[in-house]
């Protein structure tokens, strides 16, 4: 008998042991399916709790309906109350764990929203096709990283089950035997470890028909997900050729802007025939390149006119002026009022600009004010690059100088003599000296004249110098009109100026008049009546 007892004391003592090893184990398993960062868990709690709130709603409210069919009293009005103010606060629960009813893995089994998949129509979009890869790409890692800890979660489960199985047989073991009959706390540790297994196998069983559920969908969105890629980096190599053409298109195209250019600054001595050819080489290779550009990315054509449409509609109001510029460029262009080397002249808001053409860009013309006569008389500046929007020539005018080839303008120097010169010869002196400095260019003049028959009509065609003379208050004015060079009024005003000056000095009977003032004085002023003198 003693032996017996030895033997069972000994072999209760290794059960013992092997109790403590499984539940180490145990407590190890719960330590990785409790942890805070495991979401399975957590959800699969937040559904338990769900179920667990709606079972006591419906148990909470079968007490209320069995309390109402009783007699009333005090007691049971009392307990009717505290039960609906349980099933107030069950509902409540109800409600914030509403979401983990049905699906409460439904954001960790399935793929995030990206939208449409771009369709790639131009090497611009390449950036948003690969930031849409790389997207989806981390999207699908996320779903992987998701079902791996799912795995993780069941292979959890499933071993807590197995501990759990060998310590309930351990327990069942020791309770067959006739010492451990009595032992409540024997009863006690069998009914906790069935519950415990009861909420691991619906744990387990949960997440096992998730893990059914997910494994298909993982698969069929790794496959959606390689398909869409594998189109969009076929479109994205595609639209790199396409890329490529373009740009070795566009590039022969300037090589062969350039070459021209070339050529024409070899075989071309004239500056401005030169400024005008490039300015058209370079206008067709734009041109040019945006009709290549155009086409080459151009889907829909009628979709293409209804947005300029629309656009043209609204920019044509937010940009009224930029639009004029754009029209006053062509008309400019087209019409050939003003080229590149003109000297025009131009008045907005009282100031006056006289200059040479640098540039006429499709916003503006690029004006270099020289000295002239309007900078010595109004200005009294020079030198500044003067910038007109072209949409003035529609509400401004302009003067040019030197249009349709016409090198001359007309320029006049006025004087005065006084009453008593000889006038005659005053003019014919202005005459002369005007005549010898203007002779080169009354010459050219004639021939521009010719040229510009073809054009336009031109009735007065006498070119030499005129001379006009005026009665002013104080003296003849002598005015000569001659023809000089566009470009250098005043050199030639200058030497003129000088050389009449010359020759009326010269003479004695003529006179520069200028503002003067005449005294009389003598003894024959008469007192008045009054005995006053008269003024004089």
């Amino acid at each position: 008998m003693r032996f017996l007892i030895l033997l069972a004391a000994i072999t209760f003592c290794l059960m013992a042991d092997e109790l403590a090893d499984l539940n180490q184990q145990i407590n190890t398993i719960n330590q990785f399916l409790n942890n805070h960062n495991n979401v399975w868990m957590k959800r699969y709690a937040n559904y338990e709790s769900y179920q667990q709130v709606e079972f006591n709603i419906i148990k909470t409210q079968e007490k209320i309906e069995a309390l109402q069919h009783k007699k009333e009293n005090i007691e049971t009005q009392s307990q009717i109350n505290n039960l609906r103010r349980t099933l107030n606060t069950l509902n409540k629960q109800k409600d914030l764990l509403s979401n983990y009813k049905e699906s409460p893995f439904s954001d960790l089994t399935n793929q995030k929203i990206l939208g449409e998949a771009p369709n790639i129509t131009n090497i611009f979009l390449i950036v948003k096709a690969i930031s849409y890869i790389n997207q989806s790409n981390e999207s699908l890692n996320t779903l992987k990283k998701n079902y791996k800890s799912l795995e993780e979660n069941i292979e959890k489960l499933q071993q807590k089950d197995e501990l759990l199985k060998q310590i309930l047989e351990i327990y069942k073991q020791e309770k067959d035997k006739q010492f451990c009959k009595t032992n409540r706390c024997v009863f006690n540790n069998i009914e906790a470890i069935n519950n415990e297994i009861n909420n691991n196998l619906n744990a387990l069983r949960v997440l096992d028909t998730t893990k059914k559920i997910f494994s298909t969908t993982l698969e069929l969105i790794e496959k959606d997900t390689e398909e869409i890629q594998n189109q969009i980096k076929a479109q994205i190599k595609a639209q790199i050729i396409k890329g490529i053409y373009i740009g070795v298109t566009i590039l022969i195209l300037f090589g062969i802007a350039f070459s021209i250019k070339l050529g024409v600054k070899k075989y071309i001595h004239d500056n401005k025939r030169v400024y005008t050819t490039n300015k058209i080489i370079n206008f067709l290779n734009i041109t040019l390149i945006a009709l290549i550009l155009l086409f080459a990315y151009l889907d829909n054509v009628n979709y293409l006119v209804t947005v300029l449409g629309f656009a043209s509609a609204g920019l044509a109001i937010a940009m009224k002026d930029l639009f004029m510029s754009i029209l006053g460029w062509i008309v400019i262009v087209v019409g050939g009022a003003v080229h590149a080397g003109d000297r025009i002249r131009v008045i907005k808001d009282g100031a006056e600009y006289v200059g040479d053409v640098l540039d006429i860009s499709i916003l503006r013309i690029t004006l270099y004010e020289d000295i002239t006569l309007t900078t010595y008389t109004s200005n009294r500046r020079a030198g500044r690059i003067i910038f007109i929007p072209n949409n003035f020539v529609f509400t401004t005018m302009l003067s040019n100088y030197s249009h349709g080839g016409m090198k001359t303008v007309w320029d006049g120097i006025d004087f005065t003599v006084t009453f008593d010169s000889d006038h005659i010869k005053a003019c014919h002196i202005a005459r002369e000296c005007a005549r010898k400095y203007a002779k080169g260019y009354t010459e050219a003049t004639k021939k521009q004249f010719n040229n510009l028959r073809d054009k336009y009509t031109i009735k007065n065609t006498n070119v030499e110098p005129r001379v006009f003379s005026f009665l002013e208050p104080n003296g003849i004015r002598i005015s000569v009109w001659y023809l000089t060079d566009a470009f250098s009024t005043l050199a030639l005003r200058s030497n003129i100026s000088s050389e009449i000056i010359d020759e009326v000095l010269k003479d004695s009977n003529i006179k520069i008049a200028y503002p003067s003032t005449t005294i009389y004085s003598g003894d024959n002023t008469k007192p008045l009546a009054d005995g006053s003198i008269p003024p004089t």
